[in-house]
């Protein structure tokens, strides 16, 4: 059997069979052209050599396919996906209840089957809260830490090859937690939630939070008024006042390491506004803030790699600490291009928030509309990997630099990861994704306009 590991975590094991089963419902479907080659059978028993090569070969089998923004949307291929990991984790379809957390704390309780998809519990929720169908897609739902303060760090957002109940309770952590969010960006379409009452609230308790863990600067006379329209229950004003300040709608991860400006510098990094936000401490402890526009970063990637020696320190002795790093090419200025590099067990999640930002501004530039883009995303249109996942890929233990080789600018097509093969490792403990996002909405900028 083959490990297949989604967003760093084990997701499922399959048999060459199974995937060859899958691989034949494709070509049914879709036809022999649309779909990648597949590894090809052998008569005779495999040597250790050429069970390797067949492994890597299926590794890039199943990410071509999930990078293909037909096939990776499929229902043929997302269905496969969420019955391996209904099998490999034995967990019987059965109805349950899954508890789901609201920014506030809240706690909704749904009945669900253990074989629900995230779409199918997303909905389960909203019909709870009695929010309407068609503000649905504003709201995804994400996995979450709990962290010793009480607030969360995010692992991801729950996909549609999975299944909430199972992704929850395979980690046997009560910490992990599933929470319902908003899943845009723009502050523009908070105008379309708050029309509906429940939007609203929910959007509000987000806002109260995000304020409460720091998340959201304000200062003192800010404070004050929010206090106020707060005390009058006067929810729109409140969420209005909050849209002015710094950092609202960002999601903000925890502290971390950069090689920006230089190396080992540590970092807390914030999501929104179509922009990493760094705060950076430099080595004399200065503290230096600035931001990477999504829009000038040509690619970026996701890499893992397991330490030779023994894991950082605070981890438990003998257990393999994986190292994440999420990697991306910037244009700091007209003609130089610079690799940057934050490395954090966040490191997918971080790269989830940069494609939903290159989606909505592809949608937003394409004159389409949100609601259209979040109604369904079963058409497979938008249904490209808006995540990093591989089967098993073997380390890359460097940070990418200027000296590798130059990737080209990819078009504005929406397949817009280009795979990279790398050298040969029998690694055993790796969970990682080698592939480069090239970035569609990158914008060629020149040095009057930095």
């Amino acid at each position: 059997a083959y490990n297949i590991h989604v967003n760093g975590v084990l997701h499922c094991r399959v048999r060459y069979s199974q995937l060859l089963g899958l691989h034949e419902q494709l070509r049914k479907e879709y036809g022999a052209n649309v779909v990648p080659a597949f590894p090809p059978k052998k008569i005779f028993t495999l040597t250790p050599a050429e069970v390797e090569q067949r492994r890597e070969q299926l590794e890039k089998y199943m990410q071509a396919v999930r990078q293909d923004p037909t096939l990776g949307g499929s229902e043929t291929f997302n269905s496969f996906l969420r019955k391996a990991q209904q099998e490999t984790q034995q967990i019987p379809t059965e109805e349950v209840v899954l508890e789901v957390l609201l920014s506030n704390g809240q706690k909704v309780k749904v009945t669900i089957l253990t074989s629900d998809q995230t779409e199918d519990v997303l909905e389960a929720v909203a019909s709870k809260l009695d929010l309407p169908d068609d503000l649905v897609g504003y709201f995804s739902l994400f996995l979450v830490r709990e962290t010793k303060d009480g607030a969360f760090s995010f692992v991801r957002k729950l996909q549609d090859f999975e299944l909430p109940y199972v992704s929850v309770t395979s980690l046997h952590d009560p910490k992990f937690r599933i929470i319902l969010r908003k899943s845009y960006w723009d502050s523009a379409y908070d105008d379309d939630v708050m029309e509906h009452r429940v939007g609203l609230n929910l959007l509000y308790a987000q806002t109260v939070s995000d304020i409460e863990h720091g998340w959201i600067l304000v200062n003192k006379e800010q404070h004050r008024q929010l206090k106020s329209l707060q005390e009058k229950v006067s929810k729109k004003e409140f969420i209005r006042l909050a849209q002015t300040l710094k950092y609202y709608g960002y999601l903000k991860f925890e502290p971390c390491l950069t090689d920006f400006p230089e190396k080992g510098c540590h970092v807390v990094v914030s999501a929104g506004n179509n922009e990493l936000n760094f705060q950076v401490r430099l080595p004399n402890e200065q503290i230096k803030e600035g931001s990477f526009k999504v829009t000038r970063m040509r690619c970026w990637r996701v890499t893992s790699s397991v330490p030779m020696s023994n894991g950082p320190s605070g981890s438990s002795p003998g257990k393999s600490e994986v190292k994440l790093e999420l990697a991306f090419e910037y244009l700091m200025s007209k003609d130089r291009l610079q690799w940057v590099t934050i490395t954090s067990p966040q490191a997918i999640m971080l790269s989830i928030c940069l494609q939903s930002m290159v989606d909505e501004l592809m949608v937003k530039k394409s004159g389409g509309s949100i609601r259209k883009m979040f109604r369904r995303r079963m058409n497979g249109a938008l249904r490209r990997s808006d995540s990093q996942q591989a089967v098993k890929s073997p380390p890359l233990l460097d940070s990418p630099d200027a000296s590798r080789e130059p990737m080209a600018k990819l078009s504005s097509k929406l397949s817009s990861v280009s795979l990279r093969g790398i050298s040969h490792s029998s690694s055993t403990h790796d969970v990682g994704a080698n592939d480069f996002h090239g970035n569609y909405a990158f914008e060629g900028i020149g040095d009057e306009d930095l």
